[in-house]
């Protein structure tokens, strides 16, 4: 509602601007047009400015596309910000309350939970990479991915590139997405794929290694036998959790190998799936490891100490695992970061359309659901998952529910997508000598409750 009321304020101080720039035969034609453009721009850049107004709870980014006229809604695929009434929200509580009635056999949950991994492996040897689209939304909704002097240079190119555009065409085309910008990059210097390492810079013995190495071939053995571990002399380390078949690894290689001295780790317990990503023409191993791995785990170790990892990236990861079991999951991610160091999360959100459509027999427990493929789901709020972050010591920068109107166009079908977005920080400093620091820490759960209602 707020949203909608900024939109009619801007339009309506637009319209006597453009009253006076345009002729009176243009008018008719072209006014409403250039109104709902140019508001539609200025909802997106002031949503990008108030991002970075607070570093405790930034405005919400998730895209600009309001819905105002019902009549249009089948003119795009997604609408952006849509507010529940209460008659749906109630609708979508009984759709659950009613699936629900009927659980998994107890002798069928715990299979599900110890083959976990072969439902998964079959899914990647089913779909391999064609089920999953890229993520190219990643560097728009988290910038932390990158080391900062790489995202203010990024957005300076940005800025140019739609500069460019704005002379060329109109005012109105902008690029909203990063894959374009990746996709010159990575060919201009990785070769589009290839194992070059232009614009990538190691330390002396790396670089005279991967030089005397062009094609990449026992790049890993190389690297090992210089250092402790992969990605060691990296100064900006990122891990991805669950990494699949490489649908977020890819569009942040492409943007990583011209970023200097940073290094991405990836995993996933399903073998099938890191297979994909590293026979993937654009997998090498000089600026990226990927390995199975069960986050499920504790004895598991993983193939670098703790606290070293600038980012850790969890999207639509946490939810595949059983309730009982993601605390611990996150506990032991919050080691890996460093003091500082940002976890991105992105998963789905309690009433999603997903979780309705589910038919009675799919519950687990509650709000935790099986697919037909064996593999599940758990359906988050954003409370569940500030208390979860918090807990394992990690301080909340942003925690969001980005709930959006999808639509088939073809079928004339309306869905409400419902997902929660979050990045939480570790603390720079935590010490049981600070009696300040300490308390702080103590009241991060209850600040869950009091950020909800902000």
């Amino acid at each position: 509602m707020v949203i909608k009321q900024i939109s009619y304020a801007l339009q309506q101080s637009i319209v006597k601007c453009v009253d006076k720039l345009l002729g009176a035969k243009q008018k008719s034609l072209n006014k409403m047009n250039f109104i709902t453009r140019l508001s539609a721009l200025f909802l997106r850049k002031s949503k990008i400015q108030q991002r970075h107004q607070s570093s405790r709870r930034p405005a919400v980014p998730l895209g600009s596309r309001i819905l105002t006229d019902p009549s249009k809604v089948f003119e795009h695929n997604m609408w952006d910000h849509m507010q529940w009434s209460q008659e749906e929200e109630e609708a979508a509580k009984e759709k659950v309350v009613e699936n629900s009635v009927v659980k998994v056999r107890w002798e069928d949950q715990d299979k599900y939970e110890r083959e976990a991994s072969k439902y998964w492996n079959e899914f990647y040897k089913t779909h391999k990479n064609n089920f999953f689209k890229d993520r190219n939304w990643l560097f728009l909704e988290f910038p932390e991915i990158l080391p900062k002097k790489r995202r203010e240079e990024l957005k300076t190119e940005e800025r140019s590139s739609e500069h460019t555009q704005i002379n060329s065409t109109n005012v109105f085309l902008h690029k909203n997405e990063m894959s374009e910008e990746g996709e010159e990059n990575w060919k201009k210097n990785c070769g589009g794929g290839s194992t070059s390492v232009q614009g990538y810079a190691y330390n002396k013995n790396q670089a005279k290694s991967l030089a005397d190495n062009p094609q990449g071939k026992n790049c890993g053995e190389e690297l090992g036998s210089l250092e402790s571990f992969p990605g060691s002399d990296a100064t900006y380390r990122i891990l991805e959790v669950g990494c699949g078949a490489g649908n977020s690894v890819f569009p942040i290689l492409k943007v990583l190998c011209n970023t200097p001295g940073t290094f991405l780790y990836c995993c996933d317990f399903a073998s099938g799936a890191v297979e994909l990503v590293k026979s993937h023409s654009s997998y090498n191993s000089a600026w990226c490891s990927a390995f199975v791995h069960d986050v499920c785990d504790d004895a598991l170790p993983y193939p670098f100490p703790d606290e070293i990892l600038d980012v850790i990236l969890l999207v639509f990861v946490l939810s595949t695992i059983h309730p009982d079991r993601m605390q611990a999951v996150v506990n032991r991610l919050a080691k890996l970061l460093k003091p500082g160091g940002m976890l991105l999360f992105r998963d789905y959100g309690r009433y999603d359309t997903a979780q309705l459509r589910f038919k009675k027999g799919h519950c687990l427990s509650e709000n935790f659901y099986v697919r037909g493929d064996g593999t599940r789901v758990y359906f988050f709020t954003k409370d569940e998952v500030c208390s979860m972050f918090n807990f394992a010591g990690l301080t909340e920068v942003q925690n969001l529910v980005d709930r959006r109107l999808q639509v088939n166009r073809k079928k004339k079908v309306k869905m409400q997508r419902v997902w929660i977005q979050s990045k939480f920080q570790k603390p720079l400093l935590l010490s049981p000598d600070n009696p300040e620091e300490t308390t702080e820490r103590g009241t991060l759960v209850d600040d869950c409750t009091t950020n909800s209602r902000n």
